[in-house]
């Protein structure tokens, strides 16, 4: 236990300390969460309804999918994780604890965007703390789990901005973040459901807003856990200690089996 308190210690110190996170975690958010609140609510007045999820969302995304995978990669090549290994540091924890520090971060950049958004830009307030709450942390568990496991399966930080973008910029246009998904072309709303984003959003309108969802926002829920859990799984299978000397366990394409949850969730729930 001691172990853990420490590395989580160190962990989320360097997520202040260091530029780039310090960056992705706090500035680029709400820098962004501010930009929307002056522009966008000026051009499309309904998005006050859904800012305050839509850019909690934003900010998981920039944090845990853009951001986090990065020092995993570079401790990897630098052979830091030789060290954990010979100390007895298990996987387990390597890619859990970056995972829960980026999530603390992120409940203050939350708190901040719950708060300043009805406060600042008269965006819909949450009416359901617990709904609210209860979203917060299962899109927390699939963004890091995608974090984490881009973090694995990228071979060099020019990999990380490639994997992190086949999900940021789709939940970005298709995610229902600044268009709602009801309004896409019947083909792309299907694709839409692919994405944590969407479902994301769908559980905070309803659970947390009060507004109507477009599917039940339970079964939201339970994808994106299920998405989060499978993706952590196959990030401790997948990872390696070495880039020169170790292999993966298995073939890194492996790694889309992460989908699972979303292409059921696609599939079954259709409406």
């Amino acid at each position: 236990m001691t172990a853990f308190v420490h590395h989580f210690s160190f962990e989320f110190r360097r997520g202040l300390r260091d530029r780039n996170l310090l960056l992705m975690n706090y500035l680029f958010p709400l820098g962004f969460f501010a930009l929307m609140g002056v522009l966008m609510t000026q051009v499309n007045p309904g998005f006050k309804e859904t800012m305050v999820p839509a850019m909690v969302i934003f900010a998981l995304l920039s944090s845990a999918v853009l951001a986090l995978p990065g020092p995993l990669v570079a401790a990897r090549e630098e052979g830091i994780y030789r060290s954990y290994r010979i100390n007895g540091v298990p996987t387990i924890s390597i890619l859990v604890i970056p995972a829960v520090t980026t999530i603390f971060h992120m409940v203050l950049v939350a708190a901040v965007i719950v708060i300043a958004g009805p406060l600042l830009f008269g965006a819909r307030m949450p009416v359901n703390g617990l709904g609210f709450g209860l979203t917060f942390v299962a899109i927390a568990v699939a963004c890091t789990g995608l974090g984490v496991l881009i973090g694995v399966i990228a071979s060099d930080s020019r990999a990380i901005v490639l994997w992190s973008q086949l999900i940021f910029l789709p939940s970005m246009i298709l995610g229902g973040l600044m268009l709602p998904v009801s309004m896409l072309p019947a083909t792309m709303s299907r694709i839409a459901w692919l994405l944590p984003s969407t479902q994301a959003m769908n559980a905070f309108n309803s659970l947390g807003l009060g507004l109507p969802a477009t599917r039940p926002p339970l079964q939201s829920i339970a994808i994106l856990f299920a998405g989060g859990l499978l993706a952590f799984a196959l990030a401790i299978y997948l990872f390696k200690w070495d880039n020169r000397s170790d292999t993966h366990r298995g073939n890194p394409a492996l790694a889309l089996l992460a989908l699972l949850p979303y292409v059921a969730g696609m599939i079954l729930f259709a409406v």
